[in-house]
């Protein structure tokens, strides 16, 4: 028989026989609703149909869908008949990043942006130091571009002018000696190597600027005469003496 629970109309399946006359009371399940189930009528006993069964095969007794109904202080609890329900996929919960996550995140981010546009500005910007220090540096910054002067001081308008003097030429170079670094630096000797035309050393000599040291952006002039140059001389390069330079 099929029970209706008059509160919330959930319909539940149950056996006629386990309400005897007058009827008794129920409960559902669902909202917990109780109230009084009149028994049914009596039906005639009617004959069964034939059942038929192939030769050979068994008869197998039908399993009821209702579930089995138990009494509670006279009172019967039910369930409704459970329903079959396609398996489903598990879920997979996809995690949701805060707001403060994210701006975290971001605030991360424009750090690390800031922290690396600081230090290409500082190896750029302090150059000069970077390589005083570690020497090797300066190859590196000739390759972008960037040359680096490791002494800390350098040569600047650099000229020269042939003149004669008793009927004899004589070669005058000029320039300034310039302290481009920020604390005092020595001056070492300055060296004049005479090339021909195939860029090949004819005569070299060195001489002192006159100064032995220069104060941070301080600069010096210069003046180096040579008596009867040779003739073939056609370029000149001034540059500060090293220590592995030919006298």
């Amino acid at each position: 028989m099929i029970l209706t629970c008059p509160s919330c109309r959930t319909r539940y399946q149950t056996d006629g026989a386990n309400f005897k006359a007058p009827g008794r009371n129920v409960r559902c399940a669902k909202c917990g609703t109780v109230w009084f189930e009149a028994a049914p009528e009596p039906e005639a006993a009617a004959e069964p149909d034939p059942v038929l069964v192939p030769f050979g095969s068994s008869l197998q007794p039908a399993m009821a869908d209702a579930p089995q109904l138990a009494a509670v202080d006279g009172t019967l609890d039910f369930a409704p008949a459970a329903r079959s329900e396609e398996p489903k996929a598990d879920a997979v919960e996809i995690p949701r990043r805060s707001r403060g996550t994210a701006l975290a995140q971001s605030v991360g981010w424009m750090a690390l942006i800031f922290l690396i546009g600081t230090i290409g500005w500082g190896t750029v910007q302090y150059r000069e130091t970077i390589a005083s220090l570690w020497p090797q540096s300066a190859s590196l910054y000739a390759a972008m571009g960037l040359p680096v002067n490791i002494r800390g001081i350098t040569l600047t308008n650099i000229a020269y002018k042939q003149e004669y003097e008793d009927g004899q030429p004589v070669l005058s170079v000029t320039g300034k000696v310039v302290n481009i670094s920020k604390r005092e630096q020595a001056v070492p000797e300055i060296r004049v190597v005479l090339l021909d035309d195939a860029k090949h050393e004819l005569y070299h000599w060195t001489f002192d600027a006159g100064i032995p040291t220069l104060k941070p952006g301080s600069e010096s002039p210069f003046t180096t005469r040579l008596s009867s140059p040779p003739p073939e001389a056609r370029n000149l390069n001034v540059r500060f003496s090293e220590a592995g330079d030919p006298r």
